[in-house]
C-alpha cells in the first residue's frame, strides 16, 4: 500500500524544493503512484483551503514564500542607499515581504516604480526577507516628478520637492510646457536615463506658486498620487441619491443619539448614548451612518471609493473618499434630520463588561450636534446653552457608562501610548500663525472607547455569523525590534521584561516606569517604532495593541473603504438587503485589504509631509534662534533633534558636529567622537540654534550647541585623510531630511 506523505512532509519538501512544486513532481519525490494519486490530490486541496499552499498553475508553494522567480515592483532606495522592491504577488499573511535588490555595477539603474523579473534567495535574521538579482526589465509606466522648474539658456531644470531626494531633472526647450521660473510642475521621466548627466523630463502640468500658503498639501496631494478630483459621473450618481425612509428599518428616533465632533468637523459619522438599566448598567448605543445604502457593490462611486481607499486630512483641506453630496449631507448624520444607520445596542454590566450585543438597521434623527471641548466644559460646570438640556439625562450617562468601561479597559490593558498630537493653526489665507499640543479630554476618551467596543461588537458577530469581513490586524512586535526596545530602556536604567510571552501589560509597565521622567518622551517613541504597522486582513491574527482577539473598523464608513466592507458583511449576515457583500466583493478581499493598507499609508506619509512642509514654514522666519530639543534619532549620516515647542524634527548633518571623526554604533544607536570622547545617544538634552528652514521640501537643518547642559566639545581636525570627507559628502546628499518618519499605528 502505496504511503501518502503527511501534511508537514509536503510543506518541507516545497521549502527545499521551491522549484520542483508540480503536482507530477511531489508524487514522484514520494513514491505516489496509480490512484494514490487522488488522495495526494486531495491532501493538496485542503493544504489550499487551509491557506498553507496556493496553487500557481499546475504547481503549488507555500502561500508564505514567494516564488523563486517574480516579478517585483522597485520600492526606492533607503536611507542608506540600498535599493528595495516588493512582489506584485502575494498571498500570504502580514505585509508583503520586503526584498532587497542586489545589482551589478554594470547593470542599468532602476528607479521607484520600474517592475523587473527577479531571482530570488530567502534570507534570515535581517530587516528584509529576500534578495533579488536582476533577470530582466519588464517596462514601467513613465515616472512622474513634482518639483520646482527653474530656467536655464535652453530649457530649464525640475528641483524635486521631495526632502529625500536631490535629483534634478533636465527638460528640453520643447518640452516646459511654457512653465515659469519657480512655478511647481508636474513633470514625466521623458526616454531612458544615459549613463552621463542628469535625467531628462518633460512638463505635464504647471501647478501654480509653490510658496503659496495652501500650495503645501497640494504638493503632497500630486506628489502621492491621492485622487483629488471626483469624475464627473461618480458626482452624478451622488447628487441622484435620495434620503432613505423607515421602510424596512427600525425606528431608532425615540432615542438620543447626540454626535460629539472637533468643532470643526463638516460630517458626522458616529452618534451614541447610554440607558441605565437600573443595575448599574448600561445599554450603550452607537449609531453609525449607512453609507452602504448609498453605495452599492460595483456602482461607480463603489469603484471610486475602493480607489481612494479612505479620506486624507491636512491642515487646509480634506481629500473625501465620497462626494459631499454623500460625506456631508445624506450619510452625515445631522441634527434634527433623519437619516439612515445601522446601529449596535451592547449591554453593558457594573464593571464595564460587555455581556451582549444586537445589530439593528435603523432610522435615527439627532437631537444634538456637539463638539469635544464644549461637552467637556459641561461636565466641568461650564454649561452653555445648548448643552444644557441635555446634560443630566443624556451627557453624564454617557460619562457614568465610561466610567464603567475603564474598569474593563484597566483589567484588558491595551497599550497606553504618551504621545502629544501636533495640531497646525492656519489663518483664513493658510498661513500657519501656531503650533500647538491636542488636549486629550475624556471626551475623546469616550467615544474612542465606545467606538472601539462597536468595532468589537462587529468583528464577534460575522465571526459568529460566519461571515466574510476585513479585520484590523496588528501583529506583535518581532524580536528585533523588541531587543532595540530593550536595549533603548536599558540605556535610561528602565526594564522590560525579557523571556516570556510578551503582553502590552509588560509595555505598559514600562511606560510607567518611564513617566514623569526625562526619558518618558523617548520611551514612549521607542515603544511606538517597536511595534508593527496595523493592516487590513480577511484572516484574523487579533490586534495586538488593542489587546484584542478579534477587531474590525465599522464606525467610519464615510471615510474609509473597510468599514463600507463591514457595513455589507452585516447586512449580509442579518439578511437586510440585496447591498450587502457581494461573492465578487468576497472574492476580492485579500486584494482590497492589500489596495486599502496601502491607500492607508500612503494618506499617513502625505499627511506627515504636510505638516513637516507647515512646520518648515512656520520657523522659517526664526532661522539663527536658539531652541531646546532631545535627540530622537541616529544614523550614520546624522542625527535627528526633536525641538520642543514645536514637535518639529531637525537634521544635524555629520558633518556639523565637529572636526573629529564620529564612530556609528548602530547597536546602541550612538555616535561617539573620536578626539573628545562625546558620545551622543537618544533621549539626551540638547541645545540648538535653527540654520535652515526650507518650506518647499520641508527639511530643518539645525546646529547642535549643546549637549546634556555642556557646550559641545570641539575636536581637533582629522588626520585620516579625505576618506571621512568623502563619507560626510555622500550624508550632504541626505541632509535635508528631517527627523526620521514613525509610521503611527492606527487603530
Amino acid at each position: 500500500m502505496t504511503r501518502i506523505p503527511s501534511k508537514t512532509e509536503i510543506l518541507d519538501w516545497i521549502a527545499e524544493n521551491p522549484t520542483q512544486t508540480a503536482k507530477r513532481d511531489i508524487a514522484k519525490a514520494f513514491g505516489i503512484k496509480g490512484a494514490a494519486r487522488i488522495d495526494l490530490k486531495y491532501l493538496l486541496r485542503e493544504l489550499e483551503d487551509d491557506g498553507k499552499l496556493q496553487k500557481r498553475k499546475s504547481s503549488y508553494r507555500d502561500a508564505n514564500k514567494l516564488p523563486p522567480v517574480s516579478v517585483l515592483e522597485v520600492t526606492g532606495p533607503d536611507s542608506d542607499g540600498d535599493l528595495f522592491a516588493r512582489p506584485l504577488e502575494w498571498a500570504g499573511t502580514g505585509d508583503a515581504p520586503r526584498i532587497l535588490m542586489v545589482m551589478k555595477a554594470e547593470e542599468p539603474a532602476l528607479g521607484a516604480g520600474e517592475r523587473v523579473l527577479g531571482r530570488l534567495t530567502e534570507v534570515i535574521g535581517e530587516d528584509f526577507a529576500y534578495t533579488a538579482r536582476l533577470i530582466r526589465r519588464i517596462g514601467t509606466n513613465p515616472l512622474r516628478i513634482l518639483g520646482v522648474f527653474r530656467v536655464a539658456t535652453e530649457g530649464g531644470r525640475v528641483l524635486p520637492v521631495d526632502k529625500g531626494s536631490q535629483k534634478e531633472w533636465i527638460v528640453a526647450a520643447g518640452a516646459t510646457g511654457d512653465a515659469k521660473d519657480g512655478e511647481l510642475v508636474e513633470a514625466e521621466q521623458a526616454g531612458p536615463k544615459g549613463r552621463m548627466g542628469l535625467p531628462k523630463a518633460r512638463i505635464v502640468a504647471r501647478l501654480g506658486d509653490p510658496t503659496q500658503p495652501r500650495a503645501v498639501s497640494l504638493i503632497a496631494i500630486h506628489q502621492h498620487g491621492i485622487p483629488d478630483h471626483f469624475p464627473d459621473d461618480v458626482v452624478a450618481q451622488a447628487d441622484s441619491a435620495k434620503p432613505a425612509g423607515l421602510k424596512g428599518r427600525d425606528d431608532l428616533q425615540h432615542l438620543p443619539l447626540i454626535t460629539i465632533d472637533p468643532w470643526d468637523a463638516r460630517d458626522h459619522d458616529d452618534a451614541c448614548c447610554a440607558i441605565p438599566n437600573g443595575d448599574g448598567g448600561f445599554a450603550l448605543w452607537v449609531a453609525i451612518a449607512d453609507v452602504a445604502h448609498y453605495v452599492t457593490p460595483g456602482s461607480k462611486l463603489d469603484i471610486e471609493a475602493r480607489k481612494r481607499g479612505n479620506s486624507t486630512y491636512f491642515p487646509d483641506r480634506v481629500v473625501p473618499m465620497l462626494p459631499d453630496r454623500l460625506s456631508g449631507d445624506l450619510c452625515s448624520l445631522h441634527e434634527g434630520v433623519p437619516r439612515a444607520c445601522i446601529a449596535v445596542e451592547m449591554q453593558i454590566d457594573r464593571d464595564g463588561n460587555k455581556t451582549s450585543h444586537r445589530f439593528v438597521r435603523g432610522l435615527m434623527t439627532s437631537p444634538a450636534s456637539l463638539n469635544y471641548e464644549e461637552v467637556q466644559a459641561a461636565m466641568d460646570g461650564e454649561i452653555n446653552d445648548k448643552v444644557a438640556p441635555l446634560l443630566d439625562d443624556v451627557i453624564r450617562p454617557l460619562y457614568a457608562c465610561y466610567d464603567a468601561l475603564k474598569k474593563a479597559r484597566a483589567v484588558r490593558q491595551p497599550l497606553e501610548l504618551d504621545l502629544p498630537e501636533r495640531k497646525i493653526i492656519l489663518n483664513a489665507d493658510g498661513v500657519v500663525t501656531d503650533v500647538a499640543f491636542k488636549d486629550r479630554l475624556d471626551a475623546h476618551r469616550l467615544i474612542e472607547e465606545f467606538m472601539v467596543l462597536a468595532n468589537v461588537a462587529a468583528a464577534e458577530t460575522l465571526v459568529a455569523k460566519k461571515t466574510a469581513l476585513l479585520f484590523r490586524v496588528h501583529e506583535e512586535p518581532k524580536t528585533e525590534k523588541l531587543d532595540a526596545l530593550r536595549e533603548t530602556a536599558e540605556s535610561a536604567g528602565l526594564q522590560l521584561a525579557k523571556g516570556q510571552v510578551l503582553k502590552t501589560a509588560h509595555l505598559n509597565r514600562l511606560l510607567n516606569q518611564a513617566a514623569d521622567t526625562d526619558h518618558a518622551e523617548l520611551i514612549n517613541i521607542a515603544t511606538l517604532r517597536s511595534m508593527t504597522q496595523a493592516y487590513y486582513s480577511p484572516d484574523n491574527f487579533g490586534h495586538f495593541g488593542l489587546a484584542l482577539k478579534a477587531y474590525a473598523h465599522f464606525t467610519s464608513p464615510i471615510r474609509r473603504y473597510s468599514d463600507l466592507i463591514v457595513h455589507r458583511a452585516l447586512i449580509t449576515a442579518h439578511g437586510w438587503g440585496k447591498d450587502g457583500l457581494t461573492p465578487e466583493d468576497e472574492a476580492m478581499l485579500p486584494e482590497t485589504a492589500q489596495a486599502i493598507s496601502d491607500t492607508e499609508r500612503r494618506s499617513m506619509v502625505a499627511e506627515r509631509d504636510t505638516t513637516d512642509r507647515y512646520l518648515a514654514a512656520f520657523l522659517s522666519e526664526r532661522v539663527g534662534a536658539v531652541m531646546g530639543g532631545r535627540i530622537s534619532g541616529i544614523a550614520k549620516f546624522g542625527v535627528f533633534v526633536k525641538l520642543d515647542e514645536t514637535g518639529a524634527d531637525g537634521m544635524i548633518p555629520i558633518r556639523n558636529l565637529g572636526a573629529e571623526y564620529f564612530h556609528y554604533d548602530a547597536d546602541n544607536q550612538t555616535l561617539m567622537g573620536s578626539d573628545t570622547g562625546v558620545v551622543i545617544g537618544l533621549g539626551v538634552r540638547v541645545v540648538v540654534k535653527l540654520v535652515e528652514a526650507a518650506p518647499v521640501t520641508g527639511g530643518l537643518i539645525v546646529d547642535l550647541l549643546e549637549i546634556d547642559g555642556k557646550a559641545m566639545p570641539q575636536g581637533r581636525p582629522s588626520n585620516r585623510g579625505k576618506s571621512p570627507r568623502r563619507k560626510f559628502g555622500s550624508a550632504k546628499k541626505k541632509a535635508s531630511k528631517t527627523a526620521r518618519k514613525v509610521n503611527r499605528t492606527r487603530t
